[in-house]
């Protein structure tokens, strides 16, 4: 199950990156400038925001078939980014698929919170998060082959055509535990023995509100909106750098633009595995092994503030590489967390309304980098980008609060 919710990540990775590695050259042919590009970017990120919908929907529907509409429209909209011909053009369709696609994270995390009891959640959290940085990581050689052997234009119908063959997949394979009949009644008690008594889902809808005014979502959603701007950045603007700074051909870009993700996936195990570990052999809760899994990769973080001052540009890729490891150390522990404090019934609404938040950082950052980029370069933004995840530890540890002794199971 968590192979199959991790491919459709890669997925909706593969297709919300294809605009970035195909920017340089749609830029170039449609007279597009980096302010424009930055509204595009922010489109996306503005209607990603809506993620508490989706969780909504998916809480409420059933993850089965709100994850598979939301992946057919997803499709079909990448597809029909073929046909832009203008920055409105792609901003509109880029709004479209933010919606559609802000679906991914609530169902991850769903999916996890019903199939793992709480001590394997960090590492099936890690894995189900490999999906972004594969995603990310095949988009700059997939999508850099279709512009070369065919055009742009092929590119979004190639990688959209993809998650239209994911959601055969999907319908025809995934179940949730309690109905899958693969599954054993041993497997099935070790799942249900796994999960925390005070957690377990009432059956009613889930209260955004309640959710909303509760010190343990902002002790989550805070983080996430000082980490998400790095993963932004990697993503959309990566690509631009290594173009416009780095001097990179498509070709190149096409060779090194995703080794960074490529570092994430490794970043998605370790996080997972230090919490374990953290949990295992020096005796943390669950939530305080989460919170140094955090730290651990907030201070690797540090290294992505050298990336400006480094003359080389494969010195500034292994930089941005280390960046990508940290940032999906820390960012699968603070994920994850929404099934660590949240009933069942409110996981899928609780990431969305922390994922709301994490892509308002990234949505900030992005146009802020448009603004200023021509006017300071790329290195204060890296600079901040080494650092927010220090403060984002730091609201974690202080705000977050854990179960009192004896609620938990």
């Amino acid at each position: 199950m968590i192979s199959l919710i991790m491919l459709g990540s890669i997925i909706n990775y593969l297709t919300r990156s294809t605009l970035a590695v195909a920017a340089p050259t749609i830029l170039k042919q449609l007279h597009i400038g980096a302010q424009e590009y930055s509204w595009i970017v922010g489109t996306f990120q503005g209607a990603i925001m809506a993620q508490p919908i989706c969780g909504y929907i998916l809480d409420t529907i059933g993850l089965k078939f709100g994850f598979a509409i939301f992946a057919v429209a997803w499709s079909l909209i990448n597809m029909a980014h073929a046909f832009a011909g203008s920055w409105q053009a792609f901003a509109g369709l880029r709004g479209l698929l933010g919606f559609a696609e802000g679906s991914a994270n609530p169902a991850g995390m769903k999916a996890t919170s019903e199939w793992f009891p709480a001590k394997e959640r960090g590492l099936a959290g890690g894995v189900y998060n490999i999906g972004a940085s594969v995603g990310s990581m095949l988009a700059p050689p997939l999508v850099a082959w279709a512009i070369l052997v065919y055009n742009w234009q092929a590119a979004f119908v190639m990688t959209g055509a993809l998650g239209l063959v994911w959601v055969v997949l999907w319908l025809l394979f995934y179940q949730s535990p309690d109905k899958h009949t693969a599954l054993s009644d041993e497997e099935r008690a070790h799942i249900a023995a796994g999960q925390e008594k005070h957690l377990q889902g009432d059956g009613t809808r889930p209260s955004p509100w309640k959710i909303l005014v509760q010190r343990n979502f902002w002790g989550i959603a805070l983080p996430r909106f000082l980490a998400d701007p790095t993963w932004g950045t990697l993503s959309f603007w990566l690509p631009l750098y290594l173009s416009t700074v780095r001097h990179m051909d498509l070709k190149h870009i096409a060779m090194f633009a995703w080794l960074p993700f490529l570092a994430a996936d490794f970043g998605c195990i370790f996080g997972g595995l230090v919490a374990m570990t953290f949990q295992k052999h020096l005796g943390f809760s669950v939530i305080n092994s989460r919170r140094a899994a955090f730290t651990v990769g907030a201070v690797l973080m540090l290294g992505v503030g050298f990336v400006g001052f480094v003359d080389s540009p494969y010195a500034a890729i292994a930089l941005l590489s280390l960046g990508g490891f940290a940032h999906q150390t820390l960012s699968v522990t603070v994920i994850t967390m929404s099934s660590d404090l949240f009933r069942r019934n409110e996981v899928a609404t609780a990431a969305g309304m922390a994922g709301t938040c994490g892509n308002a950082g990234l949505l900030i950052f992005s146009l802020l980098i448009g603004g200023l980029v021509a006017k300071v370069g790329y290195t204060p933004f890296f600079i901040c980008l080494g650092l927010l995840d220090l403060v984002g530890a730091a609201v974690l540890w202080t705000v977050v609060r854990e179960r009192p002794v004896g609620s938990e199971a």
